[in-house]
C-alpha cells in the first residue's frame, strides 16, 4: 500500500521541481527570480534539483569604444552593444543591439554572420519595436525608451538593452534621454551591471544620469560614452557617496554573479578617455 502511494508523490515531487526550474528559465531579470534565494524541496525534491546543472552566471565584458561593449557567455556567445560597423567590427558577433539617435550607435552594413540584428528604435510605421531573443546560455530583451527629436519627442526611439546570462543581469541604457518611468523599471527587472552614459549633454545631463542609476540600483555601474578625464571624473564625483571607483587595468573585465562587488563599484573600463 505503501509502495503504491510512493508513486504518485514522487511524480508530483519530480513535477514540482521541473515547473520550478522551468518557471525560472524563462523568466527575465525579475526580483523574484534573481534576488538569489535559494529554491528548497524537502527530501527527495531537494536532491534532484542538486542534480540540475545551473547555468554559469558570468559573463567577459570589454569596452570596444563609444557605447560599445562586447559581452561573451560561458557558453561562447559574443553580444556587441550600439553596433556601429567601427567599434568591435571583426569580432564576430553572434547578436548585435543597436540604437539610432546618431550613427555611431547604429550600421546598416552588418557584417556577415550575425544571427540576431536588433533594432532598438520603432521604424517602417510601427509604434514600437520590441525584441526577446535566446542564443544558447544569453537572452536579449528591450525596454523601448523615447529621444529628442528636432521639434519635439521620438517615441520609443531608443531601447535599453537587458541581457540575463544564468542570473547574472546586464542592461546598456543606449542613448537614454530621460528619467526611467514605472514600467521601465519593472520591465528590465533587478540589474547586476549597468553601462551608463556620462557624456552629460548628447544624451542627458550628468545629475540625471546619477538618478536613473539611482532608480536602476545596480551593484556595478560601467561608464561609456565620454570623452576626457574630465567627464568621467565628475561623474565620479557625483556618485561617490554610493559607489567606490575602479580603474582596471585592461579594457577586459571578468564578471561573475557569486563575484560581484560587496560595495557597489564604478569600473572604469574605457580609461580616462573613454573612446
Amino acid at each position: 500500500m505503501h509502495a503504491v502511494a510512493a508513486r504518485p508523490l514522487l511524480a508530483v515531487l519530480v513535477a514540482a521541481v521541473l515547473a520550478v526550474l522551468g518557471s525560472a528559465v524563462q523568466a527575465r531579470c525579475t526580483k523574484n527570480v534573481a534576488d538569489g534565494r535559494p529554491i528548497r524541496l524537502a527530501g527527495l525534491g531537494e536532491r534532484l534539483l542538486a542534480q540540475k546543472p545551473a547555468a554559469a552566471s558570468a559573463a567577459r565584458i570589454t569596452f570596444v569604444g563609444h557605447a560599445s561593449f562586447l559581452i561573451e557567455t560561458p557558453q561562447g556567445v559574443r553580444v556587441i552593444t550600439d553596433y556601429n560597423g567601427l567599434n568591435g567590427y571583426g569580432r564576430k558577433p553572434d547578436i548585435v543591439t543597436m540604437n539610432n539617435a546618431h550613427g555611431t550607435h547604429f550600421t546598416d552594413d552588418v557584417e556577415p554572420g550575425v544571427t540576431y540584428v536588433l533594432r532598438g528604435w520603432a521604424e517602417g510605421g510601427k509604434d514600437l519595436m520590441t525584441h526577446e531573443v535566446e542564443l544558447r546560455d544569453v537572452k536579449v530583451w528591450n525596454v523601448p525608451t523615447n529621444v529628442r527629436d528636432y521639434g519635439g519627442t521620438r517615441i520609443n526611439g531608443n531601447s535599453i538593452f537587458g541581457f540575463q546570462i544564468g542570473d547574472l543581469c546586464i542592461a546598456h541604457l543606449g542613448h537614454l534621454h530621460h528619467r526611467l518611468e514605472k514600467e521601465h523599471l519593472e520591465q528590465l527587472g533587478r540589474i547586476d551591471v549597468l553601462m551608463v552614459p556620462i557624456d552629460g549633454s548628447y544624451t542627458m545631463g550628468v545629475p540625471l544620469m546619477v538618478e536613473v542609476i539611482k532608480q536602476v540600483q545596480p551593484q556595478v555601474v560601467l561608464p561609456m560614452h565620454y570623452w576626457g578625464s574630465s567627464q568621467v571624473e565628475r561623474f565620479l564625483r557625483l556618485v561617490a557617496d554610493s559607489y567606490e571607483a575602479v580603474w582596471p587595468d585592461s579594457r577586459t573585465i571578468d564578471v561573475t554573479k557569486a563575484g560581484l562587488p560587496e560595495k557597489p563599484a564604478v569600473i572604469v573600463v574605457g580609461g580616462s578617455g573613454g573612446d
